[in-house]
Order: structure tokens, then sequence, then C-alpha cells
């Protein structure tokens, strides 16, 4: 038996060999999350800390938030600090979702009935929240943050809902701070916190998918002024039939890892997986666009996040491949914790560094951009 370094060195470089080629060092940073509630201020940490909740055992719980105004602005400074081969700055791929709970008319239909809020809306909630929108359009406008669609919410409302109208106590009490849930021990319809949104249980929830993708990339048109070209589901969980909607819609890419996990109906949280490769085809022409680098210094924090992406962008342009590096937003939010994203901040800005001076004719793009060129649209 291979030694687990040797299996993992072996692993990595079988994932870059199938699929579209380039000879261009092309780097696509791909940062799910943004615009999604998660933990809602510092105070409501500590609440759910003194009340037994391990918080500050899930690194989403303990640091991950609405993105404030100084979060942007900060991360914008890295990314516009440097420059590629064309004179590009490094561009975030921000995968952003386009609505959250309306809390209050929840509540006030008895927990009946779900309505949500435009994420513009709910920034305007938040204390250092106010700039949140115009820093969107900003980044757009100078290439450095450029959203595409994550979905309607980052919830699977029916199970969330399920959970209110039975009265689960859990559920109640991240309501009651204007949340989905803190971190529990496993429940049958909580194993991911609610946040795998288009997880379902049964062919009627599947159904409801239909509109919650609709409506979430029509209002992602309404607010952002543009059509997101990709999506990627939360969770990385997705059932193939939602794709031609997809399609209708404009999305023409499906950004994700190699492992694709398809909900079963069986009521056990049980997954089929379904593999991809980089630039493959579905049967209606879309392409999917694979994770081979990762960046997330946010979890495992005594790791060597810097020298594992690096290492792991070499093998991809090894096999003259794309490197596409999956970069959370808890790892830049500083909303609760601001010494977790300064501290990111710096290894992220070190990482683009790093990337600069090891491949001087690199390209940063965005995860459309990539798709147009894997897809014939040369850049």
């Amino acid at each position: 038996m291979l030694p687990l370094f040797n299996r993992k060195l072996l692993l990595r470089n079988l994932l870059n060999i199938p699929g579209w080629k380039t000879e261009r060092r092309i780097v696509v940073i791909e940062s799910d999350d943004w615009g999604s509630i998660r933990m809602a201020s510092k105070e409501a940490y500590q609440f759910f800390l003194k009340s037994g909740y391990p918080v500050d055992q899930c690194s989403y719980n303990k640091n991950d938030a609405l993105e404030s105004n100084e979060d942007l602005e900060k991360l914008f400074e890295v990314l516009i600090s440097v420059k590629d081969r064309n004179g590009n700055p490094a561009v975030f791929t921000a995968n952003t979702v386009v609505a959250n709970p309306d809390f209050e008319k929840i509540k006030s239909s008895g927990y009946l009935e779900y309505y949500y809020e435009p994420f513009n809306e709910t920034f305007k909630k938040y204390p250092a929240h106010n700039k949140v929108f115009d820093l969107y359009k900003e980044g757009i406008k100078n290439k450095i943050f450029y959203p595409q669609f994550h979905g309607r919410e980052h919830l699977n409302v029916s199970r969330w809902m399920n959970a209110l109208r039975r009265g689960d106590q859990d559920t109640h009490l991240a309501f009651s701070r204007n949340m989905f849930s803190v971190h529990t021990l496993p429940k049958r319809d909580n194993r991911n916190e609610f946040m795998d949104a288009m997880g379902y249980d049964s062919l009627v929830e599947r159904g409801e998918l239909n509109e919650v993708i609709s409506e979430g990339l029509s209002l992602f048109n309404e607010k952002l002024g543009y059509k997101s070209k990709s999506f990627i589901a939360s969770c990385y969980i997705w059932d193939s039939g939602i794709e031609p909607l997809l399609l209708k819609s404009g999305v023409f890419f499906i950004q994700g890892v190699a492992v694709q996990c398809v909900p079963k109906l069986n009521g056990s949280f049980g997954y089929k997986k379904k593999y991809h490769y980089q630039g493959q085809s579905n049967s209606i022409g879309q392409h999917y666009l694979v994770r081979n680098s990762f960046f997330e210094p946010n979890d495992f924090i005594d790791f060597n996040w810097i020298d594992d992406c690096l290492n792991r962008i070499s093998v991809a342009f090894r096999w003259n491949k794309p490197a596409i590096i999956s970069s959370h937003r808890k790892n830049y939010i500083g909303f609760i914790n601001p010494a977790n994203r300064d501290k990111n901040l710096q290894l992220l800005g070190t990482l683009l560094t790093n990337i600069l001076q090891k491949w001087p004719d690199v390209e940063f793009m965005t995860s459309d951009q990539l798709g147009d060129l894997i897809s014939g649209n040369k850049l």
C-alpha cells in the first residue's frame, strides 16, 4: 500500500488528467456563501456558547457572518494590490445567495408560511453593513468581485419550516436570534444545519425547488443587473434534474468539486455520488468546472495552506489544467472576530504574491470567463 502522502499526490494528479486542457496559466478563485446570514453577531455567539451549544467547534458558527463594510473594503485592498500578465487584478468569483428569510413575517404567520427578503434588504438590518450593496457594485466595476448564483437562499426551506412548525427547541432558539441554526448534535432533518438548499426528502419537495431556482435567478438578475452564467449548489448537493431549468435561465456552467452528491428519496440523508472532470459537458451542453485547489485557512489553522495550495496549482498546470481555488467567505469575515479576517487576508496576499512570482504568466479569471473559454467562446 502506498504511504498516505503518495496516495494524496496520486489522487491530485488523477483529478487533473481527464478533461479540457490549455497551455495558459489560468487561476480562478471561487468563494461561496456571500449574501447569506450565518452567526448573527458576537453577542449571539456568546449567548449560544453560554447556553451550551458548541458553536466554538464549528468554524462557520465561530467566524462566519453576513459580510460587513469593512470586510469587503479590506478584501478589495488585497485583490487589487496584485496584477496578472494582462494587468488584471485578482478577482473573486463571489458565489452569492440573493435572499434570506424574513423572520418577522414568518413569525407573524405562526410559522405556517415562508417569506424571504432580498439580500440587499438584509444588509440594512445589520449595524455595519450600510455600504455593502454599493461595495458589490464597486467590486464588479473594478473587476475584483464578481457575483455568481449560489441559490435563492443558503437554506433548505422545507426542512427548516417543518422544524419550526413542530416546535423544535433548537431551531426556535436560533430563530429568536434571526438565524437558521446553531451547531448541535446531528438530527435526522438537520445534518447540514439546514444549509443544503437543493436537498429534498420527497418528490413534492423536489418540485418546490423549481420555484426556488427560478425566483432566485430572476432576483439575481434584478439586483445585480446581469444574468449569472454559472451556479454552484450549496454543500455540493443537487439533483441533475435541475440543470435544464438552470440552462433555461441562462446558466451554462456548473461549479463544484469532483463529486456531486445526489439526494436519495429514502429519508436517511443518503446520497448517490456522481463524478465530474474539468470541462465535462452534460447532455444539454452545460460544462462542469471542477475545483482542484483549496485555500481555506479558517479550517485547520496549523496547516500550511499556502504551500498546499501552491502545490495543487502546480499539479494542475503540469497537466495543462486551469487552477480553480476554493476559498469560502468565512475566511475573510471579521464582523464577529476581526483577527480572523486580518490574519487570513494577510495569508491571501502572500498566496497571490507567491503565485505571481512562481508563474509570472498567470491570468486571473472568473468562473464564467473560464467557462466561456472551455465552451469555445475564446477570450
